[in-house]
């Protein structure tokens, strides 16, 4: 049995047979390098049995630069320690995952994949029968299901494009990095399951495609959030700087607290409140599993917002802390508009003035997670069904009546 008490003695002359006997697998090592190297050379030589292209392709390597690549990946020149792994501006190797600094970051993507679904597995029998029934929906509903989808098949688009053409680029921290490619993936599955929804329901796509810019009340949230992407999605944008670290942090907060922290809740209410009501129950469980994803996709973003104020005090000045509350609070009114437009009368057992109260209910939440005030005092959840919906551990099978865990498995066939 070894004990770790041994490593503390000082270190004793090697005897000359025990220096020989460690000599012969170093001697051993640099005779198959020799040889290997020989290979390689043999390999690379033009025979006369090779065509042009395949002559000039082996010409062109010769003339290959292995530093110059080298040189493109950060922080290669040293063995990365994990002291050196920061949310932004690291020097550390970005493609070296271990040792991990976030262990929390990794675990977020293990959940992510474990909570993998596909929208084509989701039954949309029911949903088509009640949508083309001339007495299925009343008019209020009908607006509530075409407004939504209106608004997430673009939302997501804008979500996925952010993270894609910029923070992955910005973010320097490599588990992070591996949580956004899922998070990534898990937004073009949305996308899908929107286009499945309106495919399947038969809807006029141009209406629905075309609200972001055609009905004010969507288009007022898109285009609040691209201007939070306009300046970081420059391919010559760099954090480094205060400014720019801080219109970094501005995005984040932009798209995970708002988008996705405030803008999806009025959407996700509604339709789920149908599904409840045994209405849409297709639709309801497509959303049900993408509010399971947005939960998470939220919780990660404020992990990352506030290590980056852990590790850069200085931009969380009171400027910044201003500039995040307004930011909040900007999206919550423009969430209750859009309350009050998909909805502008009682439907569903709830009601705009109810939402409203939701909502400055979430905005609480968000302003607090990131460490500020609470700006709507004394407002409570008129929905607590919201919240036992995304802390239920467990779901229904798809096409089975037994529970299981919400995670999905699939096989490898090499055929």
């Amino acid at each position: 049995m070894l004990s770790w008490d041994e490593f503390d003695k000082e270190d004793q002359p090697a005897t000359p047979a025990a220096a020989a006997q460690s000599a012969q697998p170093a001697q051993a090592n640099n005779a198959l390098n020799d040889q290997a190297s020989s290979a390689v050379e043999d390999a690379r030589q033009v025979n006369a049995d090779d065509s042009d292209a395949v002559a000039r392709a082996k010409a062109a390597l010769d003339q290959l630069d292995i530093q110059e690549g080298l040189d493109d990946l950060e922080g290669a020149a040293a063995r990365v320690q994990v002291g050196d792994k920061q949310m932004i501006n690291a020097r550390a190797d970005l493609n070296q995952l271990v040792p991990f600094k976030y262990e929390w970051a990794w675990q977020k993507y293990l959940d992510g994949c474990a909570n993998h679904w596909m929208p084509q597995e989701v039954n949309m029998t029911a949903d088509i029968a009640l949508w083309k029934s001339t007495d299925g929906l009343t008019e209020d509903e009908r607006r509530i299901v075409k407004r939504n989808l209106g608004f997430f098949s673009t939302a997501d688009s804008l979500v996925a494009n952010n993270l894609v053409l910029a923070v992955y680029r910005l973010i320097t921290n490599p588990e992070c990095r591996q949580y956004i490619l899922r998070q990534a993936f898990e937004e073009a599955i949305h996308t899908h399951a929107y286009q499945y929804c309106i495919e399947s329901l038969g809807m006029d796509e141009g209406e629905i495609f075309n609200m972001y810019h055609e009905i004010p009340s969507v288009a007022k949230k898109a285009a609040w959030g691209l201007k939070y992407t306009r300046a970081i999605s420059d391919p010559t944008f760099n954090t480094g700087t205060v400014e720019t670290d801080k219109e970094l942090l501005r995005n984040l907060i932009a798209y995970y607290c708002v988008l996705e922290g405030v803008f999806f809740y009025c959407g996700f209410t509604q339709i789920l409140s149908m599904g409840r009501r045994n209405k849409m129950t297709g639709v309801a469980e497509q959303f049900q599993y993408i509010l399971r994803d947005e939960s998470m996709h939220l919780n990660f973003g404020i992990d990352v917002i506030n290590q980056i104020k852990i590790e850069n005090p200085h931009l969380w000045d009171a400027e910044m802390k201003d500039e995040a509350t307004q930011m909040i609070l900007q999206g919550t009114q423009l969430e209750i508009e859009y309350a009050r437009d998909t909805m502008p009368r009682g439907v569903l057992g709830m009601n705009a003035a109810m939402m409203e109260d939701y909502l400055k209910f979430i905005a609480n939440r968000r302003l607090t997670q990131i460490g500020l005030k609470e700006e709507y005092p004394g407002t409570s959840n008129p929905f607590p069904w919201m919240s036992e919906i995304m802390d239920l551990k467990k779901e229904k099978n798809f096409f089975e009546t037994r529970v299981i865990e919400y995670q999905t498995g699939g096989a490898l066939t090499w055929d």
